[in-house]
């Protein structure tokens, strides 16, 4: 019986196998490899398992950078995912006006409409990714809180080619809000796309997005003391000061903005580079070449285009309330009280950059020029400006990536912001694998205020623009040390001449210095195996009459459950909480989104 047990066992197997032939059997990775005469393979060949064809490598590139960086699939922070970063204070729903408790100055020169209360919302140039992946990759999330938030992303990049990569990102914010006119709807797209030729001498790289923010506004409750109304537990029976509470419904699909903000903007940027230089190449077989080129000189076009829409409304204005504001009264009866700006902004940039070592592209040093054409549609008319910019840059990262050094500059020869300038400076050092990365970094930039604080803007009311014509000036120097221990460093800005609301609508300019201290640090400490507790500390130090308002301290602590399990599941689960010091917070200006 057992040897008739074992023979049916062995027919089974021998049967298997027979099965498994043509799979097993692949050109070049045979085993034997002998045939018969009818052609049948004898023995059996078994190909070596490939991991990497079962994975995915994916880095990307900023705009103007580079460094690969490994795409982060990190799960532990959930500020990757959420629109509104710890850090920030808003206005109590996703999608609504915020700003950052840790101060970050607006160090760009040039021509700036200001409008910043929604900018962690936008889709941006300076941010996009350029991604490299073998194989395509899509990243989909879809988020429900309370008060029926919703917010969906997607992600997606593929390399059809090894010279060509496209890929898209997507997100959409619903919001309905707690209280009446509170509801919040954001769109966000954009296009981006690489391509290198083949000889490795054109290069090209294009991006198109958009933005739309629909955000309402009630302009905070009548009084704090309707909190504790019994008959109002419901938050939207709680009167507000803008928009109507009649008829109101906290739908998630609701929209339209009968009173509030309605933003867009569209960009469209296209580079496109020829180099000069070396040219080599790597015969790979008999039939594939690999093409190699070592630049020395590079000539750069980048062409942008971008519009820019401002728009506030209110269906149903309270003719006191904007009287009290805004010492404007809205014409009832006629059409919605509205204010509105449109901006275009076309720009050509011509960029030469010479490369002093052949095989060493992280060194460089360019030279170029640029045109800027402005057009505004404002309540007073169409206006017309131009800059005139001239720029360069000394880059050099070292090929055994220890030194990474880089100092840059623009300078804004005439025009509108004639006189503006950005100069910026850091060096870097990898020191080994224990000690980390220690890096210094120094940046002064003479900027004009943006528009909004100029009397021919919309927005603007009232203001006879005396005390704002100088120029803000902004100087920032500081130091990090990045390493398994511990990560530190400290930042010091300097302002002069900073211009500010003071008021819903009343405009002002720093007569004073403001010095500004920060000193932050972070460190991920391991309580075991499974447990993990990620702090980050920042102080902040300024003088207390300054218009800059922060806290003393600002703290973010997760205390996090994490492993893998079950060979596949990554998971981290646990607590968060954050604390910041008491502090003269800002108010804020519906109108004029400030």
């Amino acid at each position: 019986m057992k040897k008739i047990a074992a023979l049916i066992v062995l027919v089974f197997i021998f049967q298997n196998l027979y099965a498994q032939e043509p799979v097993f059997n692949k050109i070049g990775n045979r085993l034997g490899g002998l045939k018969g005469g009818s052609g049948r393979t004898d023995t059996i060949g078994f190909e070596h398992r490939d991991d990497k064809k079962d994975s995915i490598s994916i880095t990307y590139k900023y705009l103007d950078s580079i460094r690969s960086i490994p795409f982060d699939s990190s799960i532990n922070d959930f500020d990757k995912y959420f629109s509104v970063p710890s850090g920030y204070l808003y206005l109590g729903n996703n999608g609504a006006a915020a700003y950052p408790l840790i101060y970050s100055p607006n160090a760009k020169p040039g021509w700036d409409a200001g409008f910043h209360a929604f900018d962690i919302y936008r889709y941006t140039l300076e941010e996009t990714k350029f991604y490299r992946t073998n194989k395509p990759f899509t990243q989909l999330s879809y988020q429900l809180a309370s008060g029926k938030e919703q917010m969906i992303k997607a992600i997606h990049t593929q390399n059809p080619r090894p010279n060509f990569s496209f890929g898209f990102d997507y997100r959409l914010i619903s919001a309905p809000g707690f209280f009446v006119t509170q509801n919040a709807n954001h769109k966000s797209y954009r296009l981006f796309s690489n391509y290198q030729g083949k000889r490795k001498r054109y290069a090209a790289s294009l991006i198109i997005l958009g933005n739309t923010i629909k955000n309402s506004e009630n302009g905070g409750i009548e009084a704090d003391s309707l909190l504790q109304d019994p008959n109002r537990k419901k938050r939207y029976a709680v009167p507000v000061n803008l928009g109507s509470s009649a008829n109101f419904n906290p739908n998630p699909f609701q929209t339209g903005v009968s009173t509030g903000n309605i933003y867009k903007d569209f960009s469209f940027f296209l580079r496109q580079t020829y180099d000069i230089g070396k040219k080599d190449s790597i015969a790979i077989n008999d039939s594939t070449t690999e093409y190699l080129f070592y630049p020395k000189l590079r000539a750069q076009h980048t062409f942008t285009y971008s519009t820019s829409n401002y728009l506030f409304r209110d269906d149903k204005s309270d003719t006191a309330v904007y009287k009290t504001w805004y010492d404007t009264i809205p014409k009832i009866g006629v059409d919605s009280f509205f204010v509105r700006e449109r901006w275009s902004v076309m720009s050509n940039d011509f960029t030469l950059l010479q490369f002093p070592d052949t095989k060493n592209s992280g060194q460089f040093i360019s030279a170029g020029v640029k045109l800027e054409n402005i057009k505004g549609n404002l309540s007073s008319g169409t206006r017309s400006f131009y800059n005139f910019i001239i720029h360069g840059e000394y880059r050099n990262k070292t090929r055994n990536k220890r030194w990474d050094v880089l100092a840059k500059g623009e300078f804004y020869v005439n025009g509108l912001n004639s006189g503006d300038y950005s100069a910026y400076a850091t060096i870097a050092r990898h020191l080994n694998n224990k000690l980390g990365d220690i890096r210094l970094f120094f940046k002064n930039v003479n900027r004009s205020p943006s528009f909004i604080f100029d009397n021919a803007s919309s927005f603007n009311f009232k203001n006879a623009n005396i005390g704002l014509t100088k120029k803000e000036n902004i100087i920032s120097f500081g130091a990090d040390a990045n390493n398994r221990f511990i990560n530190l460093g400290f930042k010091n800005h300097i302002i002069t001449n900073l211009a500010y609301f003071s008021d819903y609508y009343h405009t002002a300019q720093s007569s004073k210095v403001i010095n500004l201290l920060q000193v932050y640090a972070s460190k991920k400490i391991r309580l075991n195996k499974r447990w993990n507790l990620y702090t980050d500390i920042t102080f902040q130090q300024t003088d207390g009459s300054a218009p800059v308002k922060v806290p003393l301290l600002f703290t973010r602590n997760r205390l996090a459950y994490e492993g893998i399990f079950f060979k596949n599941l990554n998971l981290s689960a646990g607590l968060e909480f954050r604390y910041f010091t008491p502090f003269e917070a800002y108010n804020y200006s519906p109108l004029v989104g400030q």
